[in-house]
């Protein structure tokens, strides 16, 4: 009965890949793509669409809006009513 588990405790560890790092960053609404020959980079980490374009202007790059920005949730104000 041990050999079944520690087979398959070991071929669970051996074929266990790392997990790759985010490429979205939650904290920041603008990314940027840039292209290479050798492959491209996804960056998030600006606050704006201007900041971005000033960074990819002369490059091959584009800037888009990041589809997992955490946006900050807003509390409904409360309203007093007229009687």
């Amino acid at each position: 009965m041990r050999l079944p588990a520690f087979t398959l405790l070991t071929m669970g560890m051996i074929l266990a890949t790392p997990a790759s790092a985010q490429t979205y960053d939650p904290s920041f609404p603008v990314c940027i793509q840039t292209y290479a020959n050798g492959g491209g980079s996804i960056n998030c980490s600006f606050t704006s669409l201007a900041q971005c374009a000033a960074s990819a202007s002369g490059r091959a790059a584009q800037c888009y809006d990041n589809p997992f920005f955490a946006q900050p949730i807003r509390k409904p104000s409360r309203q007093r009513g007229v009687y």
